[in-house]
């Protein structure tokens, strides 16, 4: 028979694992998902954080580097390669255009500011035009309605990265743009929460999204 004081840490360790199943599935699940998928469901980074309004979800990720390249191997991905597969929720080896994602990394948070086109402040067309412009090298400018108007229209199921996706919201005519990027999440200037990536899925832009559109 344990003595009172093995009883009581018998006792304490039942208590610290029943309240740590939630975690211990989380973990099981993160470990089968691995070995059946080396990148769909990624591990949560270190540094990130989550916060909800009525319009969306956003998620915050602490700063990577990219000194390094992209590579088509996970086992020898950078940390921003996991980091942007796991905001796109895509394998992490077609997460390649690092002059794409190292542009968003350095503008996010970036706040909203009509007509702003600084890191102090940016509208979303203008943030759009910056993105086109030097990643994709389109020459893009023009307001959200106006980029509407010149670009080609393209389906759902055509849109690529690069594409430019377009809301009416409240409004009679298009008046928020953002770029799309791939698995129907897109970059954006917003004015809740300024430069973040959203998904076209989610309630709210779901509601506004009016159509895609390619700047040749």
């Amino acid at each position: 028979m344990p003595g009172r004081n093995g009883f009581i840490w018998m006792i304490g360790i039942f208590l610290l694992t029943a309240s740590s199943c939630s975690v211990i599935k989380n973990a099981s699940t993160a470990k089968k998902s691995s070995n059946t998928s080396s990148s769909r469901s990624p591990e949560f980074l270190d540094g990130f954080t989550t916060s909800s309004n009525a319009k969306t979800t956003s998620v915050s990720y602490a700063k990577v580097s990219f000194s390094q390249a992209a590579s088509t191997y996970v086992e020898n991905a950078p940390l921003w390669q996991f980091k942007y597969a796991q905001l796109l929720d895509v394998p992490v080896e077609t997460v390649l255009n690092a002059n794409l994602f190292y542009f968003i990394e350095d503008w996010w948070g970036t706040p909203y500011q009509l007509g702003g086109r600084s890191k102090t402040g940016i509208d979303c067309s203008n943030f759009a035009n910056q993105l086109l412009t030097t990643v994709f090298r389109v020459n893009a400018s023009g307001t959200s309605s106006g980029l509407y108007d010149k670009s080609k229209k393209v389906s759902n199921t055509q849109m690529k990265a690069g594409d430019l996706v377009f809301f009416k919201i409240n409004q009679s005519q298009v008046s928020h743009v953002g770029v799309y990027l791939d698995n129907s999440k897109f970059v954006h200037a917003s004015t809740s929460s300024g430069v973040m990536i959203s998904d076209l899925n989610e309630t709210y832009w779901k509601k506004y999204f009016v159509g895609a559109g390619r700047i040749n």
